[in-house]
């Protein structure tokens, strides 16, 4: 896997796949690049550059465990821009990762080419998701046979009375199945220390952050998913309102990973705004 250095010394990895202009991709967790895969087949498109963030994948575990902090990793994805001889990025980020990119954007607008937020976190911009947001979505499923109980995991979450979070599972995905089922786990980040530190006390200033966006001129596709309970189609449309050129793609159908519940329909709408 080619590497690069951060400022503080650690060596950070990545995967490069497809041909084309390049397209650094984010991955949420923290966790491994790999579940990313090829996008459903955006690599017939682009060349996917796809970071696995410290302490996660091929990267190294860093000396100081706080700069597993999202506003500290700005710096990781400066690096890289760096390393890779750009002067502008074209960034996809996914779930979390939006977090890192919006950071990225606001501290470095001029940097950006374009910024495709897939089912995104929001975080970072101060959006916060109401528990009976996440509920109305996940009503959308009550025909599945898995409904009952993961419906009952996910209310139990939601009041804070429960945190059986392996119950909920299947509302992230459009079909569960075995395929499914090993790529979830598979998706699940293996660093809690990263997980841990990644939203720590200073990680995020919604105010700041907010008012930097508005600075970003670079177009920005904002990709929600319709069965989405972890990024409902409501609070990306919010996230969309910050920045001045958006377009916003709710896939019919998708949940949390849309290029595993649809390659088709996602690449389209993806491979149309990036071009």
């Amino acid at each position: 896997m080619p590497t690069f250095t951060a400022p503080d010394g650690t060596r950070l990895a990545y995967r490069e796949a497809g041909r084309g202009d390049l397209l650094v991709c984010l991955p949420g967790g923290p966790a491994d690049a790999a579940y990313l895969g090829d996008l459903g087949g955006l690599s017939a498109h682009r060349r996917l550059v796809l970071l696995d963030p410290r302490g996660t994948g091929g990267s190294q575990v860093p000396a100081d465990p706080s700069s597993y902090r999202c506003d500290r990793m700005v710096d990781d994805v400066e690096a890289l821009r760096a390393h890779l001889g750009l002067a502008r990025l074209d960034i996809l980020a996914h779930s979390g990762g939006a977090n890192l990119a919006l950071r990225y954007a606001a501290d470095h607008p001029e940097r950006i080419g374009a910024l495709a937020l897939i089912t995104p976190g929001s975080r970072a911009a101060g959006i916060a998701i109401t528990g009976e947001q996440r509920l109305a979505v996940a009503r959308l499923r009550s025909a599945e046979p898995w409904y009952p109980a993961a419906f009952a995991a996910l209310e139990a979450i939601t009041e804070g009375t429960g945190g059986d979070w392996d119950a909920i599972a299947p509302f992230f995905h459009a079909r569960w199945d075995a395929e499914t089922r090993e790529h979830h786990a598979a998706s699940q980040p293996r660093n809690q220390e990263a997980v841990a530190h990644f939203a720590a006390e200073g990680a995020f200033d919604p105010e700041a952050t907010r008012a930097a966006l508005a600075a970003v001129t670079a177009p920005v596709l904002l990709l929600a998913g319709e069965f989405d309970v972890n990024s409902p189609a409501t609070s990306v449309t919010d996230l969309a309102g910050l920045f001045p050129r958006t377009s916003v793609v709710v896939q019919p159908g998708a949940s949390h990973y849309p290029w595993r519940d649809d390659a088709e329909r996602f690449v389209a709408a993806t491979a149309a705004f990036l071009a």
